[in-house]
């Protein structure tokens, strides 16, 4: 059953506001609001189909699309929008107009439009706030079926997110021994496989992987404390983490496999050495030691840096910071990755970027592995992209060496992005070590 929609006018502000109360986190809403391969799936009023041309979601940046209506009518708008203020995840501002194809705006069609979203018991209450020059205008756009028309595309957001979640409700949780609450979803059949995402990332990204893995196994993909529908506990430890997974174990029956990408498969190697039989196998993607001087380490004060920039809510500059001294990517590439929609995802998981820092330790310190720090002799698939840097088929190499059941296996023209982008052949890596 939908939600109720929330309408006031007020006149002499000539604005409408159309409210709704969704049953999704707030970092959830956000996403679906500013990315293409999200919007176009439900923008809209029932019975028109988006198409997004441009969408940059940054001040300044621009918005172009049309709505088709799907009756062979043959009917189309084209509008064009102007971000102005962009505050992620809560707030967006942009001045929308309708266009002719050619992309030239109608004359006196421009709409100054606030879209709020605000965290509150239960989910994220959205707010669509539209004010226009004249009282005219505002009656003519209520009567052209404005109202009706939000009204739906509230319908189809919650019916898309719902889809994209693998179906209402199901997320269910665990709560873990200092009680946390975790959020994961199940699915699949076969042994039980949890899957731990990566820096800046959540159950999410995981998605299209777990739906590759569903016919061998049963996947627990959940959201680490502090990210998605999880909640978080102050202070942070490594160690709550690791029992957040044995919660998730204990779930799945008392022994399951463990997937880690990147920071996570470091953070699953940790689980492995702490938690014993109860983790039967562990695949590892690409756990980002640097052991040498084929990349420069990691900044001794990496942690306390990003926890100070959160503390001042910089989550944009934490971010910045994470991509430069911990992923390594250059700065004339970090202002490409602002003007993408996802930089709005990894400033809306900033303050869990100190976490896997903490997870990592002083293993991107450019010095070798500790030989005793990890206990682990289970079966254990350690996978890396053929063009992925140097420094990761080092780390493989090193860990082999220090796991007794350790195998490396090599993707071929696969990169460090290979889970998000490729997750067939992944998971095909993973079925197959099995065997």
């Amino acid at each position: 059953m939908k939600r109720k929609t929330t309408v006031r006018k007020n006149r002499e502000r000539r604005e409408l506001t159309v409210e709704r109360i969704v049953a999704m986190p707030v970092r959830l809403a956000w996403e679906g609001w500013t990315e293409p391969k999200h919007i176009t799936n439900w923008w809209g009023p029932k019975g028109w189909t988006t198409t997004v041309y441009e969408m940059d979601v940054r001040p300044g940046g621009v918005w172009r699309y049309s709505l088709k209506a799907d009756d062979n009518s043959g009917e189309e708008a084209y509008c064009r929008a102007t971000y102005e203020e962009v505050e992620a995840p809560g707030k967006l501002v942009y001045i929308d107009t309708f266009a002719d194809s050619d992309w030239n705006m109608v004359s006196d069609s421009e709409m100054y439009t606030t879209v709020l979203f605000e965290e509150i018991s239960g989910g994220t209450r959205i707010s669509i706030v539209t004010r226009f020059a004249t009282n005219e205008q505002l009656d003519n756009a209520e009567a052209m079926g404005m109202i009706e028309g939000f009204t739906d595309a509230y319908d189809r957001l919650e019916d898309y997110l719902e889809t994209l979640m693998g179906g209402k409700n199901t997320m269910e949780t665990v709560i873990s021994k200092d009680g946390t609450q975790i959020a994961y979803t199940k699915q699949g059949t076969g042994p039980a496989i949890i899957i731990l995402s990566s820096a800046a990332a959540d159950h999410q990204d995981a998605l299209p992987l777990a739906e590759h893995l569903t016919a061998n196994f049963t996947v627990y993909n959940y959201d680490r404390r502090g990210r998605g529908q999880s909640k978080d506990t102050a202070p942070y430890a490594v160690a709550r983490e690791v029992e957040d997974i044995e919660a998730l174990i204990a779930a799945a029956g008392g022994q399951a496999y463990l997937f880690g990408s990147s920071s996570g498969a470091v953070l699953a190697l940790e689980a492995a050495n702490l938690l014993g039989d109860s983790i039967a196998k562990l695949y590892l993607y690409e756990p980002p030691f640097i052991i040498n001087d084929s990349r420069k380490p990691v900044p001794v004060d990496y942690v306390e840096h990003l926890n100070a920039l959160i503390e001042a809510d910089k989550r944009s500059e934490a971010v910045e910071y994470f991509a430069s001294e911990a992923l390594g990517i250059p700065g004339e590439f970090i202002g490409y990755m602002k003007a993408d929609a996802s930089w709005n995802k990894m400033e809306s998981l900033a303050h869990t970027l100190a976490y896997d820092g903490m997870i990592m330790g002083t293993t991107q310190s450019g010095n070798p592995l500790p030989a005793g720090r990890w206990n682990v002799t289970i079966p254990t698939l350690i996978i890396t992209g053929e063009n992925s840097e140097p420094l990761f088929h080092d780390a493989a190499r090193a860990l082999v060496e220090l796991l007794p059941g350790a195998t490396a296996h090599l993707l071929a023209g696969q990169d460090h992005s290979a889970v998000v982008m490729s997750p067939d052949v992944v998971a095909k890596a993973i079925v197959d070590f099995e065997r």
